[in-house]
């Protein structure tokens, strides 16, 4: 090194005092060596800060089981959430203020390259009323009705306008608000109609406070879906663990379908009962 580092009058040698400190330095060099190896192996014990953004249509309380599973299984990490407009997700991964978002793609649909997408789950939307409405389940009445609905940017407000569109009718927008609880409670006071997550309504027991609205050739179910910008090392065994919590709360066993309420469903006959022998 260019340097005297042992004290070579006494026997054995020792480490002079230029050489305790480059020793001290070494360590450190080690260890912070073998920190940088932990980060990029896949096999190191998740550690470290995991930011990871929601698209507003799934950011709900549901998520709290696999957010709490993923903390209490990898300790080390710590998780910070962000919920924001996918475009704008797409943006924070793009310039590494991300390492995942979790976001509602429209179906069949990926993220824009160089971004990757694992699908995990499929969701279901659905037009809702509320239960003192009088509205038809057809287009021509449902583009005369005011409409609460996510702001520009969502790629579901955009497929449901587009789908109006073919039929000729424009919606007209009430309300443009994130938040899917209020959406819910504009929709319930008969503010306008809405485009609600089926899990959401039934979840938050709300079948009998909504009429679910079901017009011709349309069906809305988007993908859910994890993107990332590339590997994520030691990070990535804590990404697949909220991938699992996710997967599973979207698992049809695990889920019931909200009621129809614009259709009546007749009761079956009773079986006449058998004469006493």
């Amino acid at each position: 090194m260019g340097a005297e580092l042992l004290d070579r009058s006494v026997k054995p040698p020792r480490l002079n005092s230029l050489g305790s400190r480059v020793l001290e330095q070494a360590r450190d060099l080690l260890q912070r060596t073998e920190a940088l190896q932990s980060v990029t192996s896949t096999d190191a014990e998740p550690h470290g800060l995991l930011r990871v953004g929601l698209a507003h249509p799934l950011a709900e309380g549901t998520l709290i089981g696999p957010i709490l599973a993923l903390t209490e299984k990898y300790p080390r990490v710590r998780l910070r959430l962000l919920s924001e407009l996918t475009v704008e997700l797409f943006r924070r991964l793009l310039a590494g203020e991300l390492e995942a978002a979790v976001v509602l793609l429209p179906e069949g649909k990926t993220a824009p390259p160089p971004l990757l997408t694992n699908i995990i789950a499929t969701d279901r939307m659905e037009i809702v009323q509320g239960a003192a409405g009088n509205l038809d389940a057809d287009w021509k009445s449902l583009g005369s009705a005011p409409w609460v609905l996510n702001p520009p940017g969502c790629p579901l407000r955009a497929s449901l306008i587009g789908r109006m569109e073919r039929d000729g009718v424009t919606p007209m927008i009430a309300a443009e608000v994130h938040n899917m609880h209020l959406q819910l409670a504009f929709v319930q006071a008969g503010y306008g109609v809405g485009l609600l997550p089926a899990r959401f309504i039934v979840r938050n027991r709300s079948v009998d406070t909504v009429k679910v609205l079901r017009p011709p050739s349309f069906a809305l179910q988007p993908s859910i879906a994890v993107v990332r910008v590339g590997q994520l090392g030691a990070l990535e065994k804590a990404v697949g663990s909220l991938e699992h919590g996710i997967r599973q709360l979207f698992d049809p066993a695990n889920r019931r379908k909200p009621v129809t309420r614009s259709r009546r469903r007749v009761p079956a006959k009773r079986r006449a009962a058998r004469p006493p022998k």
